[in-house]
């Protein structure tokens, strides 16, 4: 099949697998992307306080993440978290609750009978920058890299590492029933969403963190019924990778092991 008559789907599994990350190695993977684009790139988190280059906090030990690898290479392209409401940390809240107190009212909680066993919160959605670097470019934001031997067909796939994290994270909502789902997000990102389908309510007005961000709020089954198909075909395919590595982790752990993550 020539590239230009394959579906966004087969492109993306062509070059990335989606999983979720369970075990310990796959958590410093997802940990050390994080350092390098939270705390070398951006710089929104202090270097310092992490030592051994893998960016956490209280909210990791209880959360459930995802992992984009890059077939070939086998590098790790990108990652996401999704945070249940009601975990052992910080009374319970989500990260957005924690860190912008009262940017969503009650009443927004009200109006729509949220309860805080079906909340969660999708954060920490990152790409790595050896897979945000645009074709051609031989410099990065911090410098020369080591180049990739990649097509540019290849290349062209990279653009796609943010949203299949985004749909990564989405699947998990579904695969748990945490189906109320909030997000802090830039400006641009639910622009973005939008055109393909998957339209966020606006939870809270614009705050300063991090940059200007504002909470926003979708159900699950907005963002699945009314994506764009040839994302929806996507999204099929990485709900089924998702699915099944999660299930393998869960049949292959321990019920306290387990316990840990969800």
């Amino acid at each position: 099949m020539e590239p230009q008559d394959q579906s966004l789907a087969e492109r993306f599994q062509q070059y990335f697998d989606v999983d979720f990350a369970g075990s310990l190695e796959q958590k410093s993977a997802v940990y050390r992307i994080r350092y390098r684009v939270y705390c070398e790139d951006l710089e929104y988190e202090p270097a310092d306080l992490f030592p051994d280059r893998l960016e956490r906090d209280i909210f990791d030990e209880h959360s459930l993440h995802c992992l984009i690898t890059h077939r070939r290479s086998g590098k790790h392209a990108g990652c996401v978290r999704l945070v249940a409401a009601g975990g052992p940390y910080e009374g319970g809240v989500l990260p957005f609750e924690k860190n912008c107190p009262g940017c969503v009212a009650p009443e927004f909680f009200s109006a729509r009978n949220l309860q805080r066993e079906s909340m969660c919160e999708i954060s920490r959605l990152a790409v790595d920058r050896l897979f945000r670097r645009r074709t051609g470019e031989q410099v990065t934001r911090l410098g020369e890299e080591n180049a990739m031997d990649c097509t540019h067909q290849e290349m062209r796939t990279f653009s796609l590492i943010a949203v299949a994290g985004f749909l990564a994270a989405t699947a998990l909502t579904e695969i748990t029933g945490r189906t109320d789902v909030f997000a802090m997000m830039e400006p641009f990102l639910p622009r973005l969403l939008k055109r393909s389908g998957i339209e966020f309510e606006r939870a809270g007005e614009d705050l300063e963190y991090h940059g200007t961000r504002a909470p926003y709020f979708i159900k699950t089954e907005w963002a699945t019924n009314n994506m764009r198909p040839d994302l929806r075909e996507l999204y099929d395919v990485i709900h089924r990778q998702v699915g099944r590595s999660h299930r393998v982790y869960q049949e292959a752990s321990s019920p306290k092991d387990y316990e840990d993550i969800s």
